[in-house]
C-alpha cells in the first residue's frame, strides 16, 4: 500500500543551514528579551518606563554577548596569503616553534651551528654539544648569512660580493654547486613558499625568484638604500623591510610583489637592522644600531614608530621558544637585552665577560642556548637563556655574521638566519 504524500502546500520549506542557524540565533535572542521583559513586568511597584529600560538593557546585553561569540569564532581562523599554511594560533605566530618540536623533514639532521665568515670567505661548522669546530667550508666572496630554505631541506649561504648562493645539505653538511644570484645580501621566502626574496642591498632591488632554482621572476626597484632585513605580517599579506643606509622602512605587498608604503625613521642617522613581529602579530620591532634601540611599529597602519632604547649598537632580534621574551643583541657594548612581550618592557640585560660584539644568530632547538656571532672579534658566543651566563666563546674566521642554528622547530622557514612558522 502506498503511503499518502503530504500535499505540496503543507510540506515544510527547506532552508539553507546558515539561514537556519541565523533564525535559531534570532529566536534565542527574542526569547532572552521576552524573558527579561516578563521578569521586569513581574516586579511589583515598577513603572512602565522602568520596565522598558530594563528590557532595552537586556536586549543590548544579549546582542553584545552574541557579537562577542561571533568575534571568538572569527579569531580562531586567519585568512591570509593564498597558499600559506594555516596559522596554528592567531594569538601567537610562533606557536609552531616550541622546544624540540622538529618537523619530520629535519628531525634526523645533526644539530650544528653554521657561521658565515664574511672576511674569510668560509663557513665554520660548530657542534653545539661539544662547542667544537667540526668543519670549515670554503664558499664564495663575502658570505653574509646562512639561510634555511622554505621547505627546510637546504641551507643557502649568501655570498654577497661573489654574487652566488652556496647550497649546503644539512643532512650531510656538504656544500653543493653555487648558484648565480646577483647581490644576495640576505634571503627570505614568502609564507606560501612560492618565491624566494633576495635583498639586493647595493642593487637597490627586491628580487623575487623561484625558491628552488633561484631563477629571477620579478624585480621590484626601491628608492631607499641598503635593503637588508625583513619580517612578514601574521597573515603573510605584507612584508616590513628595513633600509639600513637611508634610515627608512618599506611596506611590501606579498601577492603583488610591490612596495605599498615607505617611511623615514624619525632619528637623524638611523640605521635599521633586524626586523621581528610580535607573537600576537600586532607590532613589528626593528633594531637600530645608531638609535641604540628598537623601533616599535604598527605594521597595519604603518604610522610613525616609537623608539625603545635597549643598548649601544642594537642589531639582532631573537624570539624565545615560549614566545614570552625576545633577545636583543647590542653589538656596540657587548650585551644582550631581554624584552618581555607581556609587560612590554626590558626586564634584564646580560653582559658578556670581557666584552664582545654580539651580532646575528639564533636560539637552540630546546630554547636553552642563544648563539650569536662576534662580528668584530672572530668568535661566537653561546649564552644560557635562563641565566644569561656565557657558556662558550669559540674562535672562528674573520668577520662572522649571520649564523644559523640548525635544525630548529617550525613547519617552514621565512628565511634570514631562521624565522620559522
Amino acid at each position: 500500500m502506498t503511503t499518502p504524500r503530504t500535499p505540496l502546500k503543507q510540506r515544510p520549506l527547506r532552508q539553507h543551514p546558515r539561514k537556519q542557524r541565523h533564525l535559531v540565533r534570532r529566536a534565542l535572542l527574542a526569547a532572552a528579551v521576552l524573558a527579561a521583559v516578563a521578569a521586569c513586568g513581574s516586579e511589583a511597584g515598577t513603572t512602565e518606563q522602568e520596565r522598558r529600560l530594563r528590557a532595552d538593557r537586556a536586549a543590548a546585553e544579549a546582542e553584545a554577548e552574541a557579537a562577542e561569540r561571533k568575534k571568538k569564532r572569527q579569531r580562531t581562523t586567519v585568512r591570509g596569503l593564498r597558499g600559506m599554511p594555516p596559522v596554528l594560533d592567531p594569538r601567537d605566530v610562533y606557536a609552531a616553534d616550541r622546544p624540540n618540536r622538529l618537523s619530520p623533514v629535519v628531525k634526523d639532521f645533526p644539530s650544528r651551528v653554521y657561521v658565515p665568515n664574511s672576511e674569510s670567505d668560509t663557513v665554520t661548522v660548530i657542534d653545539p654539544k661539544t662547542y667544537e669546530v667540526v668543519e670549515t667550508i670554503p664558499v664564495g666572496r663575502q658570505p653574509q648569512h646562512v639561510v634555511p630554505s622554505w621547505d627546510l631541506k637546504t641551507l643557502w649561504v649568501n655570498n654577497n660580493r661573489g654574487h652566488t648562493l652556496t647550497p649546503i645539505d644539512p643532512r650531510t653538511g656538504k656544500a653543493g654547486k653555487p648558484v648565480e644570484v646577483h647581490d644576495p645580501y640576505n634571503l627570505y621566502f614568502t609564507p606560501n613558499g612560492e618565491y624566494a626574496v633576495v635583498m639586493a642591498s647595493l642593487d637597490r632591488e627586491l628580487v623575487f625568484r623561484d625558491p628552488h632554482t633561484m631563477k629571477r621572476i620579478k624585480t621590484e626597484p626601491v628608492s631607499c638604500y641598503g635593503v637588508n632585513h625583513a619580517d612578514f605580517s601574521l597573515d603573510g599579506t605584507y612584508i616590513i623591510v628595513s633600509c639600513e643606509f637611508s634610515g627608512e622602512l618599506l611596506k611590501v605587498d606579498t601577492a603583488s610583489m610591490k612596495v605599498i608604503g615607505q617611511r623615514k625613521l624619525p632619528f637623524e642617522g638611523a640605521m635599521p637592522q633586524d626586523v621581528k613581529i610580535s607573537p600576537d602579530g600586532k607590532r613589528f620591532y626593528i633594531a637600530d644600531m645608531m638609535a641604540h634601540g628598537m623601533w616599535v611599529l604598527d605594521g597595519d597602519t604603518f604610522e610613525e614608530p616609537k623608539l625603545l632604547p635597549t643598548g649601544k649598537g642594537t642589531h639582532g632580534l631573537y624570539i624565545g621558544r615560549d614566545s614570552r621574551e625576545m633577545y636583543v643583541s647590542n653589538r656596540g657594548e657587548g650585551t644582550v637585552s631581554v624584552f618581555d612581550f607581556t609587560k612590554g618592557e626590558l626586564t634584564k640585560k646580560w653582559h658578556l665577560p670581557d666584552g664582545g660584539s654580539p651580532d646575528m644568530g639564533g636560539v637552540s632547538a630546546d630554547g636553552k642556548v642563544l648563539w650569536l656571532s662576534g662580528r668584530y672579534d672572530s668568535e661566537v658566543y653561546a649564552i644560557d637563556t635562563r641565566t644569561g651566563e656565557q657558556l662558550a666563546r669559540i674562535p672562528v674566521g674573520s668577520g662572522p655574521h649571520g649564523l644559523a642554528v640548525y635544525p630548529q622547530p617550525g613547519r617552514y622557514s621565512l628565511g634570514h638566519t631562521g624565522i620559522f612558522r
